[in-house]
């Protein structure tokens, strides 16, 4: 398996960017791959994200101790995943986990032997994760959409009105840093995550899907006062720095995931940007 490394970029050097630069810094373009694990390496909080899609065959998390420095991937990290594709299955050291189309699942530090499996290859599971590192070993846990904490917020008339569910936060699943959960716009609502902010103690990563092949999402980055976009497509994914906003607009209906590590999970530590900022 080919890891992508990206390494982390200051707010001096992302001014410096044009279209072209600032989709191979920011954008992970394929996750997905047929019974395949992708992985990108980021030096932004190390965080690693990445897709598994088992279609014909078994997928088995390969040795990575020595590419991270430990024996073995989660010796010193934990890893959270959400289901988009069909049900599928996660074996942990042995155990089986089933994980539904929107479940996700918790792998707390020490897990190492990984596999992954579809239920069927007509409807593969798309497993879409994140890790970070971790200090503590906290049990594996699966949470369904409905354990997920909900929250609505914005309206309609501004075109915004979302519900944010929270898979993997305090109260719902312990975890040493990672966050991470999904939100679904209303039906008519476009913007995600507007009015927007930064969080100066947590990065956090975008994954945008459920789009058709001619749907975009303009993406927002950068400071406040000088914005820049990038073009998301189905099933991307885009790493945002702390000092970046993180918020978009599509062309059509689509979901995204979010997931953050950093000094925090104080879900509201946020730093919200007044609309009447943004350039």
């Amino acid at each position: 398996m080919e890891i992508d490394t990206r390494q982390a970029s200051n707010a001096a050097y992302f001014k410096t960017l044009d279209t072209a630069g600032l989709r191979r810094e920011f954008l992970i373009e394929t996750l997905f791959v047929a019974d395949q694990m992708t992985m990108t390496y980021s030096h932004i909080d190390r965080i690693v994200v990445g897709g598994v899609m088992p279609v014909g065959a078994e997928v088995v998390l390969p040795d990575l101790g020595k590419t991270y420095g430990t024996s073995y991937f989660l010796e010193r990290r934990e890893l959270g995943l959400i289901n988009i594709g069909g049900p599928g299955v996660v074996l942990i050291d042995g155990k089986v986990w089933e994980v539904g189309t929107q479940e996700a699942l918790y792998i707390g530090k020490g897990a190492q032997d990984l596999r992954f499996q579809s239920i069927s290859a007509d409807a593969p599971a798309k497993f879409y994760y994140n890790s970070c590192p971790a200090h503590t070993a906290y049990p594996t846990k699966k949470i369904t959409i409905d354990q997920a904490s909900p929250q609505t917020i914005g309206e309609a008339k501004t075109s915004n009105q979302r519900t944010i569910y929270k898979y993997i936060v305090p109260g719902v699943v312990d975890s040493c840093q990672l966050v991470m959960g999904l939100t679904k716009l209303a039906e008519g609502s476009l913007w995600n995550t507007m009015p927007c902010h930064t969080h100066e103690r947590r990065m956090e990563v975008y994954f945008y899907f459920g789009m058709q092949p001619d749907g975009v999402v303009f993406h927002m980055c950068g400071q406040p006062t000088e914005t820049r976009h990038i073009v998301m497509r189905n099933e991307q994914a885009v790493i945002a720095p702390s000092w970046s906003i993180h918020s978009g607009v599509g062309s059509q209906a689509y979901t995204f995931i979010w997931g953050m590590c950093g000094e925090n999970q104080t879900f509201p530590d946020m730093d919200h940007v007044a609309m009447t900022t943004l350039k």
